[in-house]
């Protein structure tokens, strides 16, 4: 109860106009100065003189902040004195899938899919200029966070229908980063892509894992970026081990960490308010792999150190085997050519060093926001790629029970290079709706590509695993459309279609999708999803 401050003869009454003002005016979002029309009514009836109105409005307004303070005192999230703030952050997503891969006799495989996935994180500034974050995905998976509704029953770990193992909790972020000046971003941990690029190199889900330091400046219209990563590709700890001391038998461990390295600049140009251009080019290269064999224990599965070679198991006509046959699940016998879980080796980092230059140009079309978009990309090693992918083949061909029909190829050394060019239309601020990078209610975006990948351009780890099946030696289409059914929720639709560029070559890469098909002779996926982000 307010205090009686005024005359005796009218305490009473200044105390009850006090309680009414603040009474109506507790639901009333305004300003501390704004008028307040009951108050000016009571004076201008003589109830109250201006003098007693002053004082009434001052203890109103401070009933109303301290029963405000009050109730953010008891909801407030108690975090630590050493944050600035934190916030949470992530998405639902379900998803129909019809995926399927035809081999060059004409056989299929495909797969009709109910999947989900979880993405829930936290991130937020601490004091001096630093910040963090963190995110848990339902997938171990590096480049996809989806699970699959019902393999529970039909999984080689059997659970029954309904069951929950399929789905885990994985740490799919965990980074912290320091901003001393607005020029300089730093970064240490496994962090959001800190390179611009695109989904020909990089599927959009992997988090690289370790230093990225970021610069930028302006010059006039012009923002210059410079970007560089030094990313832990493999950790083959320990990287010395005598033998007989349970590292890999009586031969023991000599080996090195595998380390990708990539160095970019770009610039991206204001031409004028509603036209913007951007380009970067990058360079990646590998270090640290180490050849294998039976007995210097110099590498370790899955075999990056080893040759690239790509190609499935299909030894000719009349041999008992089938054309487009990857081997998956049998590894192979040949130390120095095979890859965990395929006889040839279809991970392999030698003879890389790549070239990347992807560009956007940003404008208007009326009241829509339109770009085009695409991206280059050429390895410098890839004659000697090719050759040693030739002769690895070569050799697996040789070392086989059953006498081949078909001899090997001669090697490839214009397949080198990939591209892709494509355009996005959205309504007004709505580019990246596509991919869930924004969302508004009756937002909409239409986005098309044509990519093109030879089979000894890029790195096979980190091609796109939808678009098109995490392979080399595709070509093919890409089309989307998506729709804000609310500020939060989107509908999305994807279509792409690929088919094999070179007749000679298998559809090198180990994506975990359809990795018993190689090569992939025509390729479809049809993805209906429904995301939910906050």
């Amino acid at each position: 109860m307010l205090k009686p401050t005024f005359k005796k003869k009218s305490g009473i009454r200044v105390a009850v106009v006090a309680s009414i003002v603040a009474g109506v005016g507790a639901g009333i979002a305004s300003a501390a100065d704004a008028p307040d029309p009951l108050l000016d009514l009571f004076v201008k009836k003589g109830i109250v003189t201006q003098e007693e109105a002053d004082q009434v409005k001052a203890e109103a307004d401070a009933m109303r902040t301290n029963e405000v303070a009050t109730m953010e005192s008891a909801s407030r999230w108690k975090i630590s004195k050493g944050l600035k703030n934190i916030g949470l952050y992530g998405d639902l997503r379900v998803r129909y899938e019809d995926r399927t891969a035809e081999d060059p006799a004409g056989g299929k495989l495909d797969l009709n899919r109910l999947r989900a996935a979880v993405r829930l994180g936290l991130k937020g500034e601490a004091y001096d200029n630093f910040y963090y974050g963190m995110r848990l995905d339902t997938s171990g998976n590096p480049r996809s966070a989806w699970y699959t509704f019902g393999s529970s029953s039909s999984g080689s770990s059997y659970n029954g229908p309904y069951g929950k193992t399929t789905a885990g909790i994985n740490v799919g972020l965990v980074y912290l980063g320091w901003q001393p000046a607005s020029w300089l971003d730093l970064t240490v941990g496994k962090m959001p892509m800190p390179l611009y690029t695109t989904p020909m190199v990089w599927d959009s889900d992997l988090a690289p894992e370790g230093a990225a330091e970021r610069l930028k400046y302006t010059v006039g219209e012009a923002d210059l970026f410079a970007n560089f990563g030094q990313f832990i590709y493999e950790d083959v700890n320990p990287t010395t081990a005598s033998g007989g001391l349970g590292i890999n038998g009586l031969t023991g461990q000599n080996t090195e960490n595998v380390f990708q390295f990539a160095w970019q600049g770009g610039v991206n140009y204001h031409i004028t308010t509603n036209i913007s251009a951007k380009i970067g080019a990058t360079l990646y290269k590998y270090v640290g792999m180490k050849r294998s064999t039976d007995t210097s224990g110099t590498s370790t599965s899955p075999y990056f150190g080893d040759p690239f070679v790509g190609e499935g198991t299909y030894l000719g006509p009349g041999t008992g085997t089938a054309n487009g046959s990857s081997g998956f699940g049998t590894s192979g016998t040949l130390p120095g050519y095979r890859s965990l879980g395929f006889p040839n080796n279809q991970v392999g980092l030698d003879h890389l060093t790549v070239l990347e230059i992807p560009f956007e140009a940003n404008f208007k079309i009326s009241r829509l926001d339109a770009r085009v978009f695409g991206d280059f990309a050429y390895n410098f090693e890839g004659k000697e790629r090719a050759q040693a992918a030739a002769n690895g083949y070569g050799v697996y061909l040789a070392n086989q029970t059953t006498t081949p029909t078909i001899s090997g190829f001669k090697a490839q050394t214009d397949e080198v290079k990939a591209y892709q060019i494509g355009l996005a239309v959205a309504s007004h601020d709505n580019l990246g709706l596509v991919n869930g990078s924004t969302s508004h209610r009756h937002a909409w975006e239409a986005r098309a590509y044509w990519q093109h990948v030879e089979q000894y351009a890029l790195d096979p780890n980190l091609l796109d695993s939808d678009f098109f099946e995490g392979r080399g030696n595709l070509e093919g289409f890409y089309a989307a459309l998506a729709y804000g059914l609310s500020d939060n929720v989107i509908a999305t639709l994807r279509y792409g279609y690929a088919t094999r560029i070179n007749d000679k070559l298998g559809t090198g890469g180990g994506n975990q999708d359809i990795p018993q098909i190689n090569a992939i002779h025509k390729y479809n996926l049809l993805q209906m999803d429904l995301t939910l982000r906050f």
